[in-house]
């Protein structure tokens, strides 16, 4: 029986990948590196500082360290929300869908606590959340599991009990390999990731979201 629901973040809340992907571009430019558009989808869903160490082992670069590159992009990003951060559709909708029926809401990002913050701010929904936790303070960011599995320990709720809202195929990933039913809202360009096929409900947009599908979980 579904006792919890999880949120992601970036990309499912908020429509922050081309904010993202500009804030990347911006700050590889500064060393010489020009990410590719096609490229961000090998990272997408991971903690900026581990995406930051991937492009370095590929195309290391001289001067400024990975720090500060990580420190740039996170600036330019929580800029880029303050100023354009809008929130995605159906968001509200499905937020509320949760509240009719009584589920507590987590949000579980692998964003810093800075840009969570930022945003939840910039989309005035903070209120949804009873707990609200970053995979910066994991070990390892998605697909490793452990920023639900803790999360799921805040709510005092089974991962088995729990329904996790994701879009990134790294999200889905964690998600089942945390023992947690999902239904991934993916970009058109990735539905049929390998990944995202994992989910066990897949949709187009929060928009479709309903009590229905957290139904289908308690049989």
């Amino acid at each position: 029986m579904i006792k919890a629901v999880i949120f992601d973040m970036d990309g499912l809340l908020i429509d922050s990948e081309p904010l993202w992907r500009r804030a990347q571009t911006a700050a590889y430019k500064t060393v010489g590196f020009e990410l590719q558009p096609e490229q961000m989808n090998e990272t997408m869903g991971r903690r900026v500082n581990e995406v930051v160490e991937y492009w370095y082992s590929k195309h290391p670069w001289k001067g400024p360290s990975e720090k500060d590159i990580e420190a740039l992009i996170v600036d330019k990003l929580i800029t880029s929300v303050k100023q354009e951060g809008k929130m995605r559709p159906g968001v509200e909708h499905a937020l509320k869908v949760c509240v009719e029926v009584k589920l507590p809401l987590a949000l579980a990002s692998s964003s810093s606590n800075e840009i969570i913050d930022t945003v939840l701010d910039a989309l005035k929904i903070r209120s949804y959340f009873s707990y609200v936790y970053s995979a910066e303070h994991e070990k390892f960011g998605k697909p490793h599991p452990g920023v639900f599995i803790t999360t799921a320990a805040m709510l005092g709720v089974s991962p088995h009990d729990i329904v996790v809202l994701e879009d990134a195929p790294s999200g889905v990933l964690a998600a089942k390999a945390a023992k947690m039913h999902c239904i991934a809202v993916p970009e058109p360009e990735l539905r049929q990731h390998p990944f995202i096929r994992t989910a066990d409900i897949v949709i187009d947009s929060l928009e479709e979201f309903d009590e229905t599908m957290l139904k289908r979980f308690d049989d």
